[in-house]
Parts: structure tokens; C-alpha cells; sequence
């Protein structure tokens, strides 16, 4: 009887960014699959939903970048290997893959690594740096976009053909985005609170405050759209908290009353229940004026059955079928996407009804959790076999 598969992921904090929820999703699905599961991390709001009789979590530092705590990481992790006799080692960021390089190597272990966005360098030792998570036996893009990124930026670290290098789409879980699965005192409970009047349409703009994700250029659109629309149509809701960019914050604010668009646009720091925000909007925009790695607001939208405008450029460009299960605008251009949002607001219930349908086979077919994790297992077993 061969002895189970032991995976090991380590990730700096657990919360609920991409990266975190894939490592979250698939600790669950090994232990379904006659695997052991562990996950050192520095901690993190996701931690309190793990199953701790089944997986177990052990914290670490691992989220610091200053090089004595990486060393120190390192020999913590060599113990742990040892300990619990892990087979495979999964990083998924550049600072704990540095610890888990030396502990593989010390361990003769099998190394993974995800490649979950495209890490800018300035110089060498940047380069160098980020060159760790292509160090490892098996090298995982989640998207085709950073497959290519890879591939032009780094080629000389994949010249060793030991190793594996492939995309493996990152998923959602369609369940829990799902219509089916919100309730209408939800719905309500979240309209109130957010104090939107429900004979209006709603722009749902979702994503951290950040001058990479374009909400001073969709604010500018939805100017636009106001000289072509009535404005006591819709309202606009921008979706993220500032993650303490306050200054950037205060000229979204600027840049809003410039437009006088006050009364039509408000800011919500956060929503626990994102299904339910996607749910109560009748268009969702992702205006990412930088290529998005995958473009998990996207995938999450026309799971649940939304229209959705995105730039086109990144991972957007692979999730969302133009015209079909999605809009695609022209990255960083107002006027672009302004055209597309009346062009959306526009359309009858049945056309609305169709591409929600549409979209949520695309992201069943291609992006739901289970073919992500079920491909990640199987290179497991390769890799080990």
C-alpha cells in the first residue's frame, strides 16, 4: 500500500485574495482525496474557516522579507518536514519560497510553486529575488497571461529541463457564487445597509483602492455616462477599502465632487458577503488599468450571472467570451468604457438573461474550483510518481 501524499502549503497571511483562497480550497480538497493537508502561514481572517480537525495549520513569520527570519523560516520548516514526514512543499509567494527552497533542498523534497502575479523588477537583485518561484521541480501560472510574462521576463531561469512549467486556471467556488444560494433578506439587508434605492440600477466597481485598479478613470467614465443618460438612473457603488492609502482615497473623493457626482456614487470599505454585492448590481466593471494576473472579479460576476465590463488586457481577456459572457473595453480609455456601460444599460432582459447564462457555463467549464484543484492534485502525483 503506498503511504499517503503530504502537502505542505505555505502562504504569507490567509485572507481573501486569490492566492488565498486557492490554498484554502485545495487544503480542504486533499483531505477529501486521501491526502494530508498542512499550511503554515503568519495568520490571516480566512484561518478561522479551516477545518483544523483535518488540516492542520501551524504559524509562522513566513509573510517577513528580512533575511534572518527567512533563514530562521527555513530551519523551522526543515523540522516540519521532517516531523510530519511531508512529500511535497507548495509556496505560493517569493518572501516564504525562499525558506522552503533551502528546506527542500536540505530535505530532498519536492518543491511547487505558484506564480500568482507578474512581479516587477527595477534591477538584478529584484529579478533575482522573484527568481525563487522558478526554482522549484514544478512551476504553476494561473493564467495563460502569466505564463507569457514568464516566459518573456524569465526565460533563462527555465532552461533546466527537470522542470515543470504549466497553467493551471485558477477557480471559484461556483456554489458558493451562485443566485440560488441568496436568500432575498439578504439582498434586502444588504440594500439597506448600503442605502441604495432599489427602483435605480446598480454599477458595482469591486477591488482594493489602488491607482492600478482604474477608479479614477471609471470615475471619469461615469461622467461621461451621465451626459448621455439620465443620472437619477443608477447609482455607483466603488467597493474596496484604501488598505491605508488615504491620500489616494481623498482624491477619489476630489475627483468625484469635481464631477459632482456625490449623490450618485458611494464608497463601501468592505462586504463580507460578496455574492450577495454581485446579486442586488445590475453591472459589474472591472476597470484595472494594469494587466490583472486572472481577473477573479470577472470569473466571480458571470458566476453569478451578471454582465460584466472589463479592460482588455491580463487574465480578463481569457475569462470573459466578448460579447458573449462579457464586454471588453479599451484599458485606460474613459470614453471606452462609457460606451460600453450605455451600451449595457441598454440591453432587454432576455439578452441579459442570456449572457448571464453563458457566463456562468463559461466559468463552470473552465474556472470552478474543483477542475483547479483536481489538476493541482494530479501534478502532485506526478510529481511524486
Amino acid at each position: 500500500m503506498k503511504s499517503k501524499i503530504k502537502v505542505l502549503q505555505v502562504i504569507p497571511k490567509l485572507g481573501y485574495g486569490g492566492a488565498e483562497t486557492g490554498c484554502y480550497d485545495l487544503a480542504h480538497y486533499l483531505i477529501e482525496n486521501d491526502c494530508s493537508s498542512y499550511i503554515v502561514t503568519s495568520g490571516g481572517e480566512l484561518l478561522k474557516y479551516v477545518n483544523k480537525k483535518k488540516v492542520k495549520v501551524i504559524r509562522l513569520p513566513v509573510h517577513s522579507k528580512n533575511p534572518i527570519l527567512i533563514f530562521l523560516n527555513s530551519l523551522i520548516l526543515i523540522f516540519i518536514i521532517l516531523f510530519f514526514n511531508i512529500t511535497i512543499v507548495h509556496a505560493r509567494s517569493r518572501a516564504p519560497a525562499w525558506s522552503c527552497l533551502l528546506a527542500t533542498k536540505i530535505t530532498r523534497r519536492k518543491f511547487v510553486t505558484t506564480f500568482h502575479g507578474t512581479y516587477n523588477f527595477n534591477g538584478f537583485m529584484k529579478k533575482f529575488y522573484n527568481s525563487v518561484m522558478l526554482r522549484s521541480n514544478l512551476i504553476i501560472a494561473g493564467s495563460n497571461f502569466i505564463f507569457s510574462h514568464i516566459n518573456e521576463n524569465y526565460s533563462e531561469y527555465l532552461v533546466n529541463l527537470k522542470k515543470k512549467f504549466l497553467v493551471i486556471f485558477r477557480g471559484i467556488n461556483t456554489d458558493y457564487f451562485s443566485q440560488n444560494t441568496i436568500k432575498q433578506i439578504e439582498e434586502n439587508k444588504l440594500i439597506s445597509y448600503w442605502n441604495i434605492q432599489k427602483d435605480k440600477k446598480l454599477i458595482l466597481l469591486p477591488g482594493r483602492l489602488t491607482s492600478w485598479k482604474g477608479q479614477e478613470m471609471f470615475i471619469e467614465a461615469i461622467n461621461l455616462v451621465n451626459k448621455e443618460l439620465d443620472p437619477e438612473s443608477f447609482n455607483v457603488v466603488i467597493l474596496g477599502s484604501d488598505q491605508g492609502r488615504k491620500i489616494y482615497k481623498q482624491k477619489l473623493l476630489r475627483l468625484v465632487e469635481q464631477y459632482r457626482l456625490t449623490n450618485q456614487i458611494k464608497f463601501i470599505d468592505n462586504c463580507k458577503n460578496m455574492p450577495t454585492a454581485y446579486k442586488i448590481s445590475d453591472l459589474i466593471v472591472s476597470s484595472s488599468v494594469k494587466p490583472e494576473a486572472f481577473g477573479r472579479v470577472s470569473v466571480e460576476a458571470q458566476s453569478m450571472e451578471k454582465p460584466i465590463i472589463a479592460s482588455n488586457i491580463g487574465g480578463s481577456k481569457e475569462t470573459i467570451i466578448n460579447d458573449k459572457t462579457g464586454f471588453l473595453f479599451e484599458s485606460g480609455k474613459p470614453a471606452s468604457l462609457s460606451k460600453k456601460i450605455i451600451e449595457v444599460l441598454r440591453l432587454n432582459e432576455t439578452t441579459l438573461k442570456s449572457l448571464g447564462n453563458e457566463g456562468r457555463k463559461n466559468v463552470i467549464k473552465k474556472f470552478n474550483i474543483e477542475k483547479m484543484c483536481f489538476s493541482t492534485y494530479l501534478e502532485y502525483k506526478k510529481l511524486i510518481n
